[in-house]
């Protein structure tokens, strides 16, 4: 089949490498030429696991094509796919602008290419409030009389594991008005449910819905563990154990379901709030998902605190090593994570910071360029009074005690991600704090 994603943010490029991964010919369309020449010399401006190989080896098999001219791409389609983001305005709404400018042009290509093109689809992908595909659907419709169908299909990749969420997928969901749109939304992806996993097919309002509504969930999961998790330090329980007791209820489970530093990144913060943004839209209060952002939003000051606590209120001139700023690990995003929160209290406390991560000084530069960034996780630490873990980065589990202890002459760790055992911990002669759970300190 042919396709076309406009946008190669991080859905457009993953879906679109992946679609032509299975034989698919996909042209990715973008507005930025400095973006589009980066992607034909095979390099991707986005980190994921994997993404990069896959679009070099689809590309050489001329499966996979970038360009900046839109009617080319849309002359090429049988199925046009909306990738562009949808970034929150101040009163936490989606802003759409991006969506209805695309529709816009796909209205215009249509109008030009005429009837005797062969029949599309138009997919809205991006995440949208429930009503936006139908309001692409009539702003095509108000510009052009070509015939076309709307589909919507949201995302549920996570970053850092995108390419096998998309591969093998828990479920694929399309939104979709015609049977011509049905079958060709079947047809897509039937090559990646071979396993037996579902696809559901439903009406539009409800697909959009849908990505919204498990967002949602995830999100009131790790505000609620965070909740207990201060609960525990309060009541001298340790959230593990009370974790591991839960999660053996199988009603409950164990995904998304670890105290630390609270969500970040693209999705989490910006669905809840739009969740809450279409609630007041329609006069109705969503009331738990607001006080699930507040819990989130209230457990880095929370964490923080533990961090002023141990130095008497008083950070001029400490200096705070952060392990980690990506808001999670295998991702170089970090939009709206925790370590970005954190390390701005510390320098509006007086503190002076370096930092380092595995993949994301580079955005961390543009962010904050009065953060040192480190070669390594160890050049971090030389000259630091304490060391604050951000990010649970595999590397960060298992390291030298021996060396950190020297670069570190305070043995003073906040652990944000409870990466380590407290007994260990006891043992290797550390101050150590984490979350849910008792400090541990120096015996006297």
């Amino acid at each position: 089949m042919k396709l076309t994603m406009v946008g190669t943010g991080y859905v457009g490029l993953v879906t679109g490498a992946c679609f032509a991964e299975t034989g698919n010919h996909v042209v990715c369309l973008d507005v930025d030429a400095r973006k589009v020449e980066m992607l034909k010399r095979g390099e991707s401006p986005i980190y994921e696991p994997g993404l990069s190989e896959m679009i070099l080896r689809n590309a050489s098999a001329g499966r996979l094509q970038f360009t900046t001219d839109k009617l080319e791409a849309y002359r090429h389609a049988d199925v046009i796919f909306i990738c562009v983001g949808t970034p929150s305005d101040e009163d936490g709404s989606a802003d759409l602008q991006y969506v209805l400018a695309v529709a816009s042009d796909i209205a215009d290509a249509l109008e030009q290419l005429g009837e005797a093109a062969a029949p599309r689809t138009v997919v809205v992908k991006s995440t949208v409030p429930v009503g936006t595909s139908h309001k692409v659907r009539d702003l095509i419709r108000s510009k052009t009389k070509v015939s076309f169908a709307i589909a919507d299909n949201p995302e549920f990749l996570k970053e850092g594991d995108a390419i096998g969420d998309f591969m093998k997928p828990d479920r694929v969901v399309c939104g979709v008005e015609s049977e011509h749109a049905s079958e060709t939304m079947r047809a897509l992806y039937e090559p990646f449910v071979r396993q037996g996993n579902p696809i559901f097919l439903m009406d539009v309002r409800s697909a959009e819905m849908v990505k919204y509504a498990s967002n949602a969930m995830l999100a009131c999961k790790i505000s609620f563990i965070n909740e207990m998790a201060n609960l525990c330090e309060r009541y001298g329980a340790d959230v593990n154990s009370v974790r591991e007791g839960m999660c053996a209820d199988k009603r409950i489970g164990n995904q998304f379901f670890y105290p630390g530093l609270g969500y970040g990144g693209s999705c989490f913060p910006k669905d809840t709030i739009a969740v809450v943004s279409m609630g007041r839209e329609v006069g109705f209060e969503c009331e738990l998902n607001a006080s699930v952002h507040r819990v989130n939003q209230a457990q880095r000051g929370h964490f923080w605190s533990k961090v002023e606590g141990a130095f008497g209120g008083n950070l001029t001139d400490k200096r705070l090593a952060f392990w980690g700023v990506a808001f999670k690990p295998r991702t170089d995003d970090i939009r709206e994570a925790p370590a970005i929160s954190l390390m701005q209290r510390a320098i509006k406390a007086g503190a002076t910071v370096t930092a380092f991560d595995p993949v994301a000084l580079e955005n961390l530069a543009k962010e904050m360029p009065s953060v040192h960034r480190a070669a390594d996780m160890y050049a971090a630490l030389d000259g630091a009074d304490a060391l604050v873990i951000a990010t649970e980065w595999a590397e960060f589990r298992s390291p030298d005690w021996e060396w950190v202890a020297k670069l570190l002459p305070s043995k003073l760790i906040f652990d944000g991600r409870n990466l380590y055992r407290c007994q260990a911990m006891d043992q290797l002669g550390f101050s150590y704090y984490s979350v849910g759970r008792a400090p541990v300190r120096p015996r006297s």
